[in-house]
């Protein structure tokens, strides 16, 4: 398969005129040729952090209206209708993502409720975390963002963290504020994300520890 038109290099920061040789889903060749059409060819957006369920929308509606916009995938954490639901919801929301050439990568969420205080219509416990890793359509362990349980070592959020680490998938983060030896602590758990961050300081401190960080509009 092969696409014309200008392409779009964002490491390099060009935009040439050519044509994309395809094969296997990958870009293998590349040759240039002022004879193409006038359109644009570069990479989808890939969303980082997202709960469709904000959106009011099943995931197959929500990627009708991202694509357009050059979104073609999200790391999507379902906790928002397993809060409703439990495993039950997040099943649901595979099955319906499935529907659309779209790429959803859906998180297991490891604090539903999110504390102990939150009224919610599901509980999803250590044992249920730990089956959902074992499906291969659950990508990693969403945010965690029962931060003080790990500082503290709650039992149950440790057992959750070792089934991530058990099942080789990465483990996400959300830990506003949290910095000095409770921040240390939480990174050495295995978690390698923050997108909560308040500050800039705050973000060097846990980049320093070894974090990615994601950079949204609430940052």
């Amino acid at each position: 398969m092969e696409i014309a038109g200008r392409v779009v290099n964002l490491e390099e920061r060009t935009i040439e005129a050519g044509v994309l040789k395809i094969e296997g889903g990958k870009v293998v060749n590349f040759r240039r040729s002022e004879q193409v059409p006038q359109r644009f060819i570069l990479p989808g957006f890939i969303d980082a952090h997202v709960h469709i369920e904000s959106s009011m929308l099943p995931p197959s509606e929500f990627a009708r209206l991202a694509v357009v916009h050059g979104t073609v995938a999200t790391v999507s954490d379902p906790h928002e209708i397993a809060n409703v639901l439990g495993v039950k919801g997040i099943d649901f929301m595979i099955a319906d993502g499935a529907r659309v050439p779209f790429n959803f990568f859906f998180g297991a969420p490891p604090c539903v409720p999110a504390t102990s205080f939150e009224t919610s219509g599901a509980e999803i416990n250590p044992t249920q975390v730990a089956e959902l890793l074992a499906n291969p359509e659950i990508r990693y362990l969403a945010e965690m963002m029962n931060y003080p349980g790990v500082v503290f070592r709650d039992p149950d959020v440790l057992e959750k963290l070792a089934s991530a680490r058990a099942a080789k998938k990465p483990v996400d983060g959300h830990a506003p504020g949290l910095r000095g030896e409770d921040a240390a602590v939480y990174v050495a758990a295995g978690i390698s994300t923050d997108h909560e961050c308040f500050s800039l300081a705050e973000a060097k401190e846990k980049l320093a520890l070894g974090m990615k960080i994601l950079i949204r509009e609430g940052s």
